[in-house]
């Protein structure tokens, strides 16, 4: 069977570029074994359909054919169309005609029952079952592939690739025949074999077993992208440098011979190909190159012989060239050897010298220790009475805490006011919880001086510094914030002023700061803005103990100047100073002290003076 001109690629019109196909590459003569670059299968199909065929095998229904677009499209125009019916009509076979209309017919044959397909497996609700169906039929198709390429007259295959596993269209490794050898890689007869296995399989079956000249192979194209054809079950294609074959016929296609063209104008006249001056110009240029190879052939022989005259002394030459380049490499490898050994003689000297201050340090040590050692159980007896000392100092600590609460306590009395849940007043003040809205100024002013001052003796007493600092003036305390970054003041007032949210953001700081003291006692805050009774739970946990509240000891102002000084009117009478023997400053002196550590207190009017001499009074006590 004659293939067209299509088959090697040449278009049916040369002057029509658009519809031009691809074109192989390399001439059938020139495509060999050593060519091939790999080997691809599709539509794999490892066991034969069951179902008998309904009609014979023409050539226009043979499995291999190629289908064109032109030819399917035709084949659809020729189908006729039937109309469909329903699922009632197919059980049962058309009626028959009137006995009047046409004469009785006999009986046909009764027909085999039209039956649907059940669809009910893909109509279910659970989408779980339809996609274990797909897999079922999805790894049915599957099967594990390999293929081995054998050439006549060589026991062992040429070529085994690897094992491609669940694929239906395996596509292999690439690979070069060359390294067989010339005597395979110009072959142009090869036998392919293709073995697959399933799943339900145990065994590799030899599925495919094709012998084939190379010369018939059809031409697909530069690649599969460009290729929508459909392919028969098992097509094996065969990939060349220039593009991708595969073997539908098995016949070597019949080479047309192309006619002669030759070169025309564009009135149709025929053109000169070339002149004589250009065909002697030619010939005198072959003579050139013949007598070029003739001259290069006698300086060959010239040179092989004087090399065979000389053979000897190119010998003696070689050899002292050698033994030349050996004595350079050993005098190269004694002077390395040299060189590492006196670095290895120089590191040797290190370590003794090193082991030598090591011994001595060593040395030295054991002295130390032994020292140390005979030192250890006075040291041992002094950890014994260090330790009382520093458990007795921390529980004094506790207690002066727990004393000065107290009395801190007593000079700012935090109280609750009846029928107002989590609302306290401080030294009679009321101090609402962060709602600042129709209160009396003055009196938040006030309460807020009261426990600005608090928390400022309690930092003091604890030994904790705060994290934004407070500047106790009463009426007109002040805070500071040293930590946010980028603001344009760092002093916001505890008095209410014009400018309401500076006064609400440094009632927050001394709010963080309660809430900063209350962490380092390992106290929880539950809301933040509760001022005073986060105080009131803070100075509680401070007081509570079973023991005795210790007496205050003797120091300060107290103690530099004892004896000298008389009780003021106001404590006079008190019950706690006459048993604690404590001495109280007069209010003068308290002015004089505070003025000269830099904390002085200005008076305010009304109540706030008032408040301020009863605490100019009470400071020493607590101090």
């Amino acid at each position: 069977m004659a293939l067209p001109a299509t088959a090697w690629g040449f278009a049916d019109n040369d002057d029509d570029t658009g519809s031009r196909r691809e074109r192989p590459g390399l001439f059938l003569p020139n495509r060999k074994l050593r060519h091939l670059q790999g080997v691809s299968v599709r539509n794999l199909v490892v066991s034969p359909p069951s179902r008998p065929r309904g009609k014979t095998i023409d050539d226009d229904n043979i499995p291999n054919s190629l289908h064109t677009p032109l030819k399917a499209l035709a084949e659809d125009a020729a189908k006729p169309l039937h109309q469909s019916r329903s699922f009632t009509d197919l059980k049962s076979t058309p009626a028959s005609s009137s006995a009047e209309d046409r004469p009785r017919r006999e009986q046909p044959p009764p027909l085999r029952q039209w039956q649907r397909r059940n669809t009910l497996p893909w109509n279910g609700p659970n989408p779980r079952a339809r996609q274990v169906k797909l897999e079922e039929i999805t790894s049915s198709r599957m099967a594990d592939t390999w293929f081995s390429i054998h050439c006549d007259g060589v026991d062992e295959p040429v070529y085994v690739s690897e094992v491609v596993e669940h694929a239906t269209n395996p596509s292999f490794r690439s690979f070069d025949l060359n390294i067989c050898g010339p005597a395979i890689a110009r072959r142009d007869q090869v036998t392919v074999k293709v073995w697959a296995r399933t799943a339900a399989m145990e065994e590799y079956l030899l599925l495919v077993e094709l012998q084939l000249c190379l010369q018939s192979l059809q031409f697909l194209g530069k690649s599969l992208d460009n290729f929508h054809q459909p392919l028969p079950p098992n097509s094996i294609l065969f990939h060349f440098a220039d593009g991708v074959y595969t073997n539908l016929t098995d016949l070597p296609p019949v080479v047309a011979s192309i006619p002669p063209r030759h070169p025309r104008s564009a009135d149709g006249a025929t053109l000169p190909t070339s002149s004589y001056d250009a065909l002697m110009r030619l010939a005198n240029l072959d003579e050139c190159i013949q007598d070029a190879l003739t001259t290069r052939d006698k300086l060959e022989a010239q040179i092989s012989s004087i090399l065979e005259k000389n053979q000897r002394a190119l010998t003696t030459t070689s050899n002292a060239s050698r033994a030349r380049d050996k004595l350079a490499l050993a005098k190269h490898a004694v002077a390395a050897e040299r060189k590492q050994l006196r670095t290895l003689t120089k590191r040797k000297e290190e370590l003794i010298s090193s082991l030598a201050a090591r011994r001595e340090a060593m040395e030295r040590g054991r002295q130390t220790q032994a020292r140390a050692r005979s030192h250890l159980p006075d040291a041992q007896e002094k950890l014994g009475s260090s330790v009382k000392l520093l458990e007795q100092n921390t529980d004094e600590g506790r207690g002066q805490i727990r004393r000065m609460s107290e009395d801190l306590l007593a000079i700012y009395p935090i109280e609750p006011i009846p029928d107002k849940p989590l609302a306290f007043t401080i030294a009679g003040m009321a101090l609402p919880n962060s709602n600042f809205t129709d209160v009396d100024r003055d009196g938040v002013a006030a309460a807020l001086g009261y426990t600005a001052h608090l928390v400022y003796l309690l930092s003091f007493y604890l030994s904790i510094p705060l994290p934004y600092p407070v500047s106790p003036y009463l009426s007109h305390s002040l805070i500071q914030d040293p930590v946010s970054a980028s603001l344009p003041q760092r002093t916001y007032p505890l008095y209410p002023v014009n400018v309401q949210y500076r006064f609400e953001y440094g009632v927050f700081l001394l709010n963080k700061d309660i809430e900063f003291l209350l962490n380092k006692q390992g106290l929880r805050v539950l809301d933040i803005r509760h001022t005073l009774p986060n105080l009131k739970y803070l100075l509680y946990v401070l007081t509570a103990g079973t023991t005795d509240i210790p007496a205050r000891k003797a120091g300060g102002i107290r103690g530099l100047l004892p004896g000298r000084l008389t009780p003021s009117l106001s404590r006079r009478g008190s019950e706690a100073s006459s048993t604690n023997g404590e001495a109280v400053l007069p209010r003068k002196v308290v002015g004089s002290v505070i003025s000269a550590n830099g904390e002085g207190i200005a008076p305010d009017k009304g109540k706030r003076a008032m408040a301020s001499t009863s605490l100019a009074g009470a400071a020493p006590s607590v101090a």
